[in-house]
Formats: structure tokens, C-alpha cells, sequence
């Protein structure tokens, strides 16, 4: 089952850096973002830490709901390259439950609730102190689509 998880690992990280080389969030070359490296779990679901720094502030010590957000969204993006998908997000709704402390570590996940080519549905949350601080979800158009459809006009 470990090896499993590596080979699909590998497969991910060349598939994340062949489709999303310069992303904010998980682009390890990107001198300005935040180089998150996505774990996969053995329920297929992917995860990360992030340290919620103090400069990703909005109000003080909240961490700002955009970098939240974001977070989410590249978790749900990093978990759809972990099964061989690239797809753009078509609609996000974030819930804010509790703000995100920038004085502690947060665990971001996200797994796949339904998935239809070439729509995915995902979920995602920001878990922090053991509690579901921000949850996300997400629709997500598979990229091959999405081009077919800017050229419909729609």
C-alpha cells in the first residue's frame, strides 16, 4: 500500500508541476508563494500544514480571509492532480466557521465528493487547535472543457 501511495505521489507532483508550474500555492519554484507540498492520505483525500504566518494577516492575528480561501482552493486543486485531473474551478463557497489564529498551524485537506467527468465536486476545510476553523466547496471543470467552452461563448 506505501509504495502505492508513492508512485501515486510522484505521478501527482509531475502532473502539478507540468499543469500549475508558477501556482501561489503549491509551486515550489515560485519565489513569492507559499510552495505547499500536498501529502496524499491513504483515503484519497490530500493534505498540508501551513504556518499561518503573521504577514498573511488581516485583522490582527486573524489570518486573512483570502489566504483562506486560497488555501482551500488549492487544496481541492492539489487533490484532484493527485488523481491524474486538471481542472479549473468553475464555482468556490467558502464558510468561515471561526477565524484562523495566525499564531498556530493549520491542517488544510480536501478530498473529492463527486466526481462525473468533467465536472468534480470537492470538499475542503482548515483545521486548527482541533477545530474546523473554514470549509470549502468547489466545482471544477476538467481543462480540456473549459477551452471548449470559452470558444461557445459561454
Amino acid at each position: 500500500m506505501l509504495a502505492t501511495i508513492e508512485k501515486r505521489h510522484s505521478a501527482y507532483r509531475q502532473l502539478r508541476n507540468d499543469s500549475h508550474p508558477g501556482c501561489v500555492v503549491c509551486c515550489p519554484s515560485n519565489g513569492h508563494g507559499l510552495g505547499l507540498e500536498f501529502r496524499i492520505a491513504h483515503d484519497g483525500a490530500v493534505e498540508t500544514s501551513f504556518s499561518c504566518d503573521k504577514v498573511f494577516q488581516g485583522y490582527p492575528d486573524v489570518l486573512h480571509g483570502g489566504v483562506v480561501s486560497m488555501l482551500l482552493d488549492g487544496a481541492m486543486t492539489n487533490c484532484l492532480f493527485s488523481h491524474n485531473i486538471v481542472a479549473l474551478t468553475a464555482d468556490l463557497a467558502v464558510r468561515f466557521r471561526h477565524p484562523v489564529a495566525t499564531t498556530t498551524t493549520a491542517l488544510v485537506r480536501a478530498w473529492i465528493t463527486s466526481s462525473l467527468s468533467p465536472i468534480h465536486e470537492l470538499t475542503a476545510e482548515l483545521v486548527q487547535d482541533n477545530e474546523v476553523r473554514a470549509t470549502a466547496t468547489g466545482k471544477f471543470l476538467e481543462r480540456s472543457f473549459a477551452g471548449l467552452f470559452r470558444k461557445m461563448g459561454k
